[in-house]
């Protein structure tokens, strides 16, 4: 079981989408979520939820499978077929074992029924998100970076660095895409969601960026972050 202390310092850059048609409940899930410092967005029809998900990628999505215009089956389809590699929850009222199995089948990794509590809620966001993009560990390893995800410590060669929380947003989110060329559009959209299609310049993100080499360089992490001039960042794996 995953404490009340765990769960308020759990993966604070992660962007979680919310397909739900219920308003009440949708915003219950955003206020307990958004206060644990997750990105959250929302969607509640069908088609606004296919919008969403071609336009923006996110790290969860919870996806309830009544939906006004569709079916979220469908959509948990789509999501196959593009090849969208997102930790997917289907929350739903209906219980019946064959549409948890059908969900399933189509490519879910879990499934929570209605009425849940949010901190049960919380604790299977956490252990998906770790499942699928940390291989289940509560601590990370790059080059000589080291990471805690519970305390929130980043470590270089044993000596612990101060980050801002966009700092270490950055950091995880570079470490979990290694070796990957990020844009600096995708790394706008994941520190501000979708309003990042409102903002005048992504300048912000190469001043963040710039903070954090540095401060990685003065603790003798030197090569890890590489500019990719005209296309992006990337973290080197060494």
């Amino acid at each position: 079981m995953v404490s009340g202390d765990v769960l308020r310092v759990l993966f604070v850059y992660m962007k979680i989408l919310i397909i739900e048609d219920e308003p009440e409940l949708s915003q219950s899930m955003v206020q307990y979520l958004s206060r644990q410092d997750y990105l959250c967005e929302q969607a509640m029809t069908y088609s606004e939820a296919m919008e969403k998900i071609s336009l923006y990628s996110y790290d969860c999505i919870l996806l309830d499978l009544m939906l006004p215009g569709g079916s979220g089956m469908e959509i948990l389809e789509h999501l196959q077929k593009t090849g969208q590699k997102t930790g997917v929850m289907i929350i739903s009222a209906k219980g019946a074992l064959e549409d948890k199995l059908q969900g399933i089948r189509i490519g879910a990794d879990d499934y929570l029924a209605k009425p849940f509590h949010l901190a049960e809620l919380s604790a299977r966001i956490y252990s998906l998100i770790r499942r699928s993009q940390f291989s289940g560990n509560n601590c990370i390893h790059s080059n000589d970076v080291e990471i805690d995800l519970l305390s929130k410590e980043v470590m270089i060669s044993g000596v612990r660095i101060t980050l801002t929380k966009t700092e270490y947003d950055l950091l995880l989110f570079l470490i979990g895409n290694k070796n990957r060329v990020i844009s600096k559009n995708a790394l706008a959209e994941h520190l501000s969601g979708d309003m990042a299609d409102m903002l005048d310049s992504q300048d912000f993100v190469y001043a963040h960026i710039k903070n954090l080499k540095g401060k990685l360089n003065r603790a003798g992490c030197t090569e890890a972050i590489k500019t990719v001039y005209g296309m992006g960042y990337k973290w080197i794996q060494t």
